[in-house]
């Protein structure tokens, strides 16, 4: 018996999820959310779960969407660094405190700096991308998914 591949096992649950993530991307692009920022934040918080096939998946969509290698290298530290503009960093904060999830206090103190540069609409969508991306996640390293690498 092997490990159960979720998105094979009840192909159905996981349709309806992947159609739950299509109508989050729309929501964010409605809302004005760019890409960019958007893939910041799905590498961030993939890289805090330890998820390589979302860092597969995710880490080329940046740079298709315009973000540089040397900023997605960089992007552990972005703390440390001026790289990164208000936004992207108000973002990068929300996405890690809504995946540690340790901090009540950090997390309020987030989603408020986050609300000083989004509007209610982009603020939502925004946390609707960082609560599915840590889904997938889940589910990727749930079903032991492995990036395709080139050597």
């Amino acid at each position: 018996m092997g490990v159960p591949q979720l998105d094979r096992t009840q192909r159905e649950v996981y349709k309806r999820f992947v159609r739950t993530a299509v109508a989050s991307r729309e929501a964010s692009g409605e809302a004005g959310l760019e890409e960019s920022l958007l893939e910041l934040v799905n590498v961030r918080v993939s890289q805090l779960n330890g998820c390589a096939a979302c860092l597969a998946t995710h880490v080329p969509a940046a740079r298709k969407a315009g973000v540089s290698q040397d900023r997605l290298d960089l992007l552990p530290a972005w703390r440390e660094i001026d790289a990164f503009g208000d936004q992207e960093r108000a973002a990068l904060r929300l996405a890690e405190t809504l995946t540690r999830l340790d901090d009540a206090e950090e997390r309020a103190a987030a989603i408020a700096a986050a609300a000083d540069h989004f509007s209610d609409e982009q603020l939502s969508a925004l946390e609707w991308t960082i609560v599915l991306i840590n889904a997938f996640n889940r589910v990727s390293i749930a079903s032991h998914h492995q990036p395709a690498i080139e050597d």
